[in-house]
C-alpha cells in the first residue's frame, strides 16, 4: 500500500504527514467514490485526523473537487479544528449523542463512522450502551443511502489459542463486558440498516492500531522506561500501523455491501508475544527488562489474511514499528497519557 519510506518520521509534523499519506491504490480508488460529500463522524478521537486528511488528499490527488470532506465532533482543540481547515477538511460542531443535531447534519454520499465510547465504561456502562449502540441508530436512520464504514473491534471475538492464530470474520463472537457487548451491538445497528433500508456497510473490527504516541508499543515502552515489570497475562497480541489502519477503513469504502454488511479483521500479520515486544524494545532502549506473572493459554487475537488479501501487508511491518518506538521516545518525542489497557482480559475498560 503506497511507497514504504526508509526514514521513519521524526518530529510530530512529520507523523502527521506520515498517518495522512495516501496510497497510490487509494487515490485511483477515490476517483471513483460518489460525488457528493464525506462525513467523517466521531473525527476529534486519536484516529479522526489522519483519516479526514488522508482522504482530502486522496480526492485530490484524484482531481476530485467535488467531494467534499467533513470532520464531525464537538471539537475542544481550536488548533486541531484550524489543523484541519489549513488541510481542506471543513470542520462541524457537534454533540453526535443528540438526535436532532444528528438529524440536521448535511447529506452525505459517505460516512465514516468512528464514535465510540471504551474508556471509563467499566464504571459508566450505560455509557457504553448509548454511545456503541443507540448513537449508531441516529446515524444509520440519517443516512440510509450512504456508503457506510464503521469502526468495531476485535474484542468482539472470544479469547482463543495463539497457535490457532485468530479469529476469523466468519468464526463466532464472544464479546465479554460491556464495551465489547455494545460494539457488536454497533455492529447490528448497521446490520439491520444493510438489510432494511439496503444501506451499503462495511464494519471493520480493528485490534490495536499503533503510532509511536499511542499504542501497545508506546505502554510497552513506558512501562521499561520506568523500570515497572512487563506484565505476561496478556500472552500476545496482534499490533497493525496506523497509517495503514486509516488508509484501508477509507479503502473499505469499495467494499461497502447492500443487503450484508462486509466484515472485516484489520491487525497485522503477526501474533505478537508481549515477552518477545518487550524483549526487542528492551535492547533497543538499553534497558533490562522486568517480568510479572505467566503468559495464558489464550489471547485476544484476529485473523487478518482477508484484509491482507484485499490491501496488501502493512507498510510499516512489525520490527520498523517496534524501531519507530524506540527511536521515538529515545529522541524525547511526545506521547499520549492514553494507556491501551491491552492487559484486561475481563473486558472492563
Amino acid at each position: 500500500m503506497g511507497v514504504r519510506r526508509k526514514v521513519l518520521p521524526r518530529s510530530v509534523a512529520e507523523l502527521e504527514d506520515e498517518l495522512a499519506r495516501p496510497g497510490a491504490e487509494l487515490a485511483a480508488e477515490a476517483a471513483a467514490w460518489p460525488a457528493g460529500r464525506m462525513l467523517v463522524l466521531g473525527a476529534g478521537g486519536k484516529t479522526g485526523t489522519g483519516i479526514s486528511v488522508m482522504a482530502r488528499r486522496a480526492l485530490d490527488t484524484a482531481g476530485r473537487g467535488d467531494i467534499e470532506v467533513v470532520a464531525v465532533s464537538r471539537w475542544t482543540d481550536e488548533a486541531r479544528t484550524a489543523h484541519l481547515e489549513k488541510q481542506g477538511v471543513r470542520t462541524l460542531r457537534v454533540d453526535l449523542g443528540d438526535p436532532a443535531a444528528v438529524a440536521d447534519l448535511p447529506d452525505a454520499t459517505a460516512v465514516i463512522h468512528l464514535v465510540g465510547a471504551k474508556f471509563g465504561t467499566a464504571t459508566a456502562p450505560e455509557q457504553a450502551w448509548m454511545t456503541n449502540t443507540v448513537l449508531p441508530a441516529y446515524v444509520a436512520r440519517r443516512f440510509p443511502a450512504a456508503r457506510t464504514v464503521a469502526l468495531s473491534t476485535g474484542n468482539v471475538y472470544a479469547m482463543t489459542a495463539p497457535t490457532a492464530g485468530g479469529p476469523r470474520e466468519s468464526d463466532p463472537t464472544g464479546p465479554q463486558g460491556d464495551y465489547a457487548l455494545t460494539c457488536l451491538g454497533r455492529e447490528q445497528v448497521f446490520r439491520h440498516a444493510a438489510r432494511t433500508f439496503g444501506t451499503p456497510v462495511a464494519l471493520i473490527r480493528l485490534n490495536y492500531a499503533c503510532e509511536p504516541r499511542y499504542g501497545v508499543l508506546a505502554d510497552l515502552a513506558r512501562t521499561l522506561l520506568r523500570d515497572e515489570a512487563v506484565d505476561l497475562t496478556t500472552g500476545a497480541v496482534n499490533v497493525v500501523w496506523q497509517r495503514y489502519a486509516n488508509e484501508v477503513v477509507l479503502r473499505c469504502l469499495g467494499h461497502t455491501g447492500p443487503d450484508e454488511a462486509f466484515t472485516l479483521n484489520l491487525t497485522g500479520p503477526e501474533t505478537a508475544s508481549v515477552r518477545v515486544l518487550a524483549l526487542r524494545l528492551a535492547e533497543r532502549l538499553g534497558v533490562t527488562p522486568r517480568f510479572s506473572g505467566e503468559p495464558p493459554v489464550t489471547s485476544l487475537l484476529s485473523d487478518a489474511t482477508l484484509c491482507h488479501t484485499l490491501f496488501g501487508y502493512p507498510d510499516l511491518p512489525l520490527g520498523a514499528l517496534i524501531d519507530l518506538q524506540a527511536d521515538w521516545l529515545l529522541a524525547g518525542g511526545e506521547t499520549w497519557d492514553k494507556p491501551t489497557k491491552f492487559e484486561r482480559r475481563d473486558g472492563r475498560f
